[in-house]
């Protein structure tokens, strides 16, 4: 195959996985760090009431749009209540209905939330309002009012500062005065500021929140401003005309509607408390690709039991193991025996932890050598010479475990969980290089192995890759592209710099 193709292969391997990767983590929201934790706020609404006996229909304004932040879950708790949302003027609204109730009344409303900053509505256009029917003398006022705004602003944002700033002036003109002699309230006054706007033509509307800090028990409902200028909704601070959202305002519903409707009930009372939590950013992903219907969550290891995931866990290092030999062994020039066996031995590593496993193979393997000698004097063919090297490596297994465990040596037991027949082939490939090409090669292949495994080990036992790799397999598709590169590689090894470095003319 032509080296353009092998180039080709490589790049198609590690665009499909890079894109993956990417797809995973900007969109989805997989975290790239193992235990990682995100703020998760649950605001629970408490709808209390008064029922005669009776039906009841209870309608409460619930959080639609809400730029900044995503919806882990919600949920209602009121016994003996249907409960359904749907939409409304002001974004959703939560029902609850029941055929007969009595007495004082109290359902609940909870649900929690995450930041994420991709979630905006500026994709929401309005149309343009209608001319509002304002009565005399207040249409005057209110005309007067626009004409200064308008003659001392230059667009949307501007017109609506300075609106703001002369309503919220210390000394107001009469026209102000008499446009909020009848505003009782922080949401009657953004409400009058919406229908200055309308009759200046602007799209604009009032928004109800919270800003999210911590935990709140007694929570209040902040009212806001939301305006558009054509292209993207803008925010002001309806008592100062700056424009800007508070930090982590959540948006519960929008519009003049009012918050909560009880037919059939009476002395409605709703009371609003936030909590603060910490959840895990692997769960929350999850849960936000469940929402957005991606198929790639139903092909997640985390969707496998637990000890399926634990087995894979393992697996998928074995790639990051293979890499590295193909470094050691292309690029570095580290002779070994065998191309996986160094990957296996250092998966035994990962068990016995690297200075106990070193000790244990480097035994294992020069007491199998030994005995491999001595059965060379009885010239056994090759299939029952390899079957009497496994048992003797088997019987030195169960000798090392049972001597470590009278010395009180716990980690000797881990002996057992070493490859046997990965032994028995390096003890019988370590002789029959011993004979053919003498010891120094023999015993430089047996280090080179060992060094080999070490380097695996090593980037194997890496938590945070090990984290990586199991939350997004399709980085081994870069990984595989790495292979292949090197695969193609026929320059100077570093081991071979240094070897031929007499011929190097000066």
């Amino acid at each position: 195959m032509k080296q353009r193709y092998v180039y080709v292969l490589a790049a198609l391997l590690a665009v499909m996985g890079l894109s993956v990767f990417m797809y995973k983590w900007q969109v989805l929201g997989f975290p790239l760090g193992e235990d990682q934790e995100r703020p998760v706020w649950t605001i629970e609404a408490a709808v209390g009431f008064e029922s005669g006996p009776g039906s009841i229909t209870a309608q409460l304004q619930i959080p639609a749009l809400t730029p900044g932040f995503r919806m882990l879950n919600e949920h209602s708790v009121s016994r003996g209540y249907g409960f359904g949302t749907d939409y409304g003027g002001g974004g959703r609204v939560a029902q609850w209905t029941i055929r007969r109730a009595d007495g004082d009344q109290k359902i609940y409303y909870r649900i929690s939330v995450y930041e994420d900053e991709s979630v905006d509505v500026s994709d929401t256009i309005p149309p343009f309002p209608p001319m509002p029917v304002i009565n005399e003398p207040l249409k005057t006022a209110v005309d007067v009012l626009v004409k200064d705004a308008r003659d001392h602003s230059a667009d949307t944002a501007s017109f609506t500062a300075e609106l703001l700033r002369r309503v919220n002036a210390p000394s107001p003109d009469a026209n102000v005065e008499l446009l909020l002699s009848e505003v009782s309230s922080e949401a009657e006054f953004v409400g009058v500021i919406t229908k200055v706007l309308a009759s200046a033509r602007i799209p604009s509307r009032v928004i109800h929140g919270f800003p999210l800090a911590g935990r709140q028990r007694s929570a209040r409902l902040v009212s806001w401003l939301e305006v558009h200028d054509g292209d993207q909704w803008l925010y002001f601070n309806p008592a100062t005309g700056e424009e800007m959202l508070p930090d982590r305002y959540l948006v519960w519903w929008r519009g003049n509607e009012a918050l909560v409707n009880v037919a059939g009930g009476s002395n409605v009372e709703v009371d609003f408390a936030i909590q603060e939590n910490q959840f895990d950013a692997v769960a929350i992903a999850e849960t936000q690709a469940a929402q957005l219907g991606a198929s790639s969550v139903d092909f997640s290891l985390y969707s496998l039991p637990i000890q399926t995931q634990a087995v894979y866990s393992v697996l998928l290092m074995i790639p990051i193991g293979a890499l590295v030999m193909v470094i050691m062994r292309n690029l570095v020039g580290i002779d070994a025996f065998g191309t996986f066996m160094p990957v296996l031995i250092a998966l035994a590593f990962r068990e016995t932890k690297l200075l106990w496993g070193v000790i244990l193979f480097t035994l294992l393997v020069a007491l199998g050598l030994s005995i491999r000698f001595l059965l060379e004097r009885l010239r056994l063919l090759l299939v029952p010479r390899l079957s009497a090297v496994l048992i003797v490596v088997v019987l030195l297994m169960l000798f090392i475990s049972l001597t470590s465990h009278r010395l009180g040596l716990e980690t000797g037991l881990s002996v057992a969980l070493f490859p046997m027949v990965i032994i028995a082939m390096t003890i019988e490939r370590m002789s029959v290089v011993w004979e053919e090409r003498g010891a120094s090669d023999a015993m430089r292949a047996g280090l080179g192995s060992l060094v080999v495994a070490v380097a695996a080990y090593v980037f194997m036992g890496m938590s945070w890759l090990e984290h990586l790799v199991f939350t997004f397999p399709e980085l081994l598709l870069v990984v595989l592209a790495m292979v292949v590169l090197a695969g193609r590689y026929t320059g100077y090894r570093l081991t071979e710099l240094q070897r031929f470095k007499a011929l190097r003319l000066d």
